[in-house]
């Protein structure tokens, strides 16, 4: 047994939506550390291509900026990708939203934002990269789809962001049923549900870390090594037996809630 083979990622071609910052930026960096050659992408153009530069000196990132809450935008993506790479061995389906308001005064728009982009996006890209995930499959690996849930997916917080907990519970229960579907055609689905990693997303943890900490079994809020190497394990050899699960990265903060 190999353990530095299980966990490479040498020559793999990774694509990670929202990987220009947070969590989607931590998984970038590991997966550049294993060896990839990473593509990231992201809605805001400038924020994309300077985070590719700066990760380019890790190794081969590329920016490719789209907007995948809609199906013309995740056509656009591979469009642009394809200009790149004939394969895909790792779809990380990372871009999110969030949205909190009082339950009388929730409007629509916080709904369908949240909703096109934290479950429509996953199952539309995947659905639409399919066949360049079977391409990298056949190459000796299988292809890996890793979707980006949430803890608040699993159980509450005390906000009320209705749109994000029924997203990301969403987004769990499809991660299964893709799973299913794809691990015949040498596709692994799985999910990671983060707790508390600083970011723009949860500002809270960014900016208040010694508070948030407190209320974490672990004593501490997640690190960025943490987040890679939980990305690296589901995307690599060492993963290919996780099919439809969706890993809990936290400090053990879903379990004392």
């Amino acid at each position: 047994m190999d353990i530095n083979s299980l966990f490479s990622l040498d020559g793999r071609v990774a694509l990670i939506t929202g990987g220009s910052r947070g969590i989607g930026r931590m998984i970038a960096e590991g997966f550049l550390a294993q060896g990839a050659r990473v593509y990231i992408s992201s809605r805001k153009a400038q924020e994309c291509e300077q985070t590719a530069r700066e990760l380019s000196t890790s190794g081969h990132c590329v920016a490719l900026p789209a907007d995948v809450s809609t199906t013309e935008g995740i056509t656009q993506l591979l469009e642009a990708f394809g200009e790149h790479e004939s394969h895909l061995d790792i779809l990380v389906n990372n871009a999110g939203a969030a949205w909190g308001q009082d339950f009388d005064e929730f409007p629509e728009a916080g709904w369908d934002k949240v909703m096109d982009l934290n479950v429509k996006s996953p199952f539309f890209l995947t659905q639409a990269a399919k066949e360049l995930l079977r391409a990298g499959s056949r190459r000796g690996h299988l292809a890996k789809v890793i979707n980006t849930a949430s803890i608040d997916g699993l159980s509450l917080n005390p906000l009320e962001t209705y749109s994000y907990h029924a997203s990301k519970a969403g987004l769990i229960h499809l991660t299964k049923r893709m799973a299913v579907r794809l691990a015949p055609e040498n596709i692994i689905v799985s999910a990671i549900a983060p707790g508390a990693f600083a970011s723009r997303m949860n500002k809270d943890a960014r900016d208040n870390a010694d508070e948030v900490s407190a209320g974490i079994p672990a004593g501490r809020i997640g690190r960025d090594e943490d987040m890679a190497a939980a990305a690296v394990y589901l995307a690599s050899d060492a993963g290919d037996y996780v099919v439809g699960s969706t890993l809990v990265v936290d400090g053990g903060v879903n379990l004392a809630r």
